[in-house]
């Protein structure tokens, strides 16, 4: 994955915020295993999954990842990111905060070390010198191998880039922001050309538009289909003429819809890999295929246009 150390296995990082949620430990297992099999090798969790199901106040989802890292005996094989500051509120980001949460990720992962640490949601009440300077000792201390940035402005992560090597702290060397076929405003142009220059790995979450684009939502009664179907609204106006595009490739190519979602951002020069979660282990396949699949660039052209 770019010039960074990161071996994800495929061009694919499992999304894992289902995991104690939707998705039971059994359930999770058994996803976790398919996807190692597959030879992926990256997760994506945060300490803020999933604060919002009544019930659960977060951690829910790393404390799957870590069981299953007991279980299986294959941390030193996995890159694993997480995420601290879910809502961006006030001190969020400040060193003493970033610290506790993070031992606190650290227990439920049963592990030492994360891979790549992110601070979740940009937050402006505390300076970014004070961040910068908080990550770095996270880093120093073996703690962290690198630091991430998502939901963040290019403005602000060019700001933060600059800080960091003024000071001699470690910089952000990941950008995890929404895009995907239907919703591509989370990477701007200036962001795009952002990572490419400082040689940051873009991580897009929401690969498949939370399940849209896999083809399953095709009508407002659809929406009861799954849990998630009461977010669909988002993309349901915009996407249904993507939807009729991504038909039309996928009965030219034999290809599932998710495999077509995430190839098209495989092809985006300036992403390292999509981040798109499964629920239950049949959900892999898909996701596999399109990390390996190259679409046309005619095909490519065709996807892009019609979101545009």
């Amino acid at each position: 994955m770019s010039a960074n150390h990161f071996d994800t296995g495929i061009r694919l990082c499992l999304g894992t915020n289902t995991f104690g949620w939707l998705s039971s430990d059994d359930e999770s297992f058994a996803v976790l295993d398919r996807f190692y099999e597959a030879g992926g090798r990256m997760l994506d969790t945060a300490q803020g999954y999933s604060i919002w199901v009544e019930g659960h106040v977060g951690g829910e989802s790393e404390a799957v990842i870590g069981k299953w890292f007991d279980a299986r005996g294959v941390r030193a094989e996995m890159r694993i990111a997480t995420k601290t500051g879910i809502f961006g509120k006030p001190g969020d980001l400040s060193p003493a905060k970033m610290t506790e949460e993070l031992d606190k990720s650290l227990e439920r992962l049963r592990t030492d070390y994360v891979d790549l640490y992110f601070a979740h949601c940009d937050e402006e009440s505390t300076p970014q010198e004070e961040t910068a300077a908080g990550f770095d000792a996270l880093v120093k201390a073996g703690k962290v191998r690198e630091i991430g940035a998502s939901n963040f402005s290019a403005q602000r992560l060019t700001q933060a880039l600059d800080i960091a090597r003024a000071s001699g702290y470690t910089p952000y060397t990941a950008l995890q922001n929404e895009y995907n076929l239907v919703r591509r405003g989370g990477y701007d142009r200036e962001l795009q050309q952002l990572c490419l220059d400082r040689g940051i790995i873009a991580l897009p979450y929401f690969g498949l538009a939370s399940g849209f684009l896999t083809g399953k939502y095709r009508s407002v009664d659809d929406f009861s289909k799954s849990a998630r179907g009461s977010g669909m609204d988002r993309f349901f106006e915009k996407g249904l003429p993507i939807l009729a595009v991504m038909d039309a490739i996928a009965a030219e190519t034999g290809a599932s819809h998710s495999a077509i979602a995430l190839a098209w951002l495989n092809a985006q020069p300036w992403i390292a890999a999509p981040i798109a979660g499964a629920r239950v282990p049949e959900q892999i396949a898909p996701l596999v295929e399109g990390a390996a699949l190259q679409l046309s660039q005619e095909h490519i052209e065709r996807l892009t246009a019609a979101g545009a």
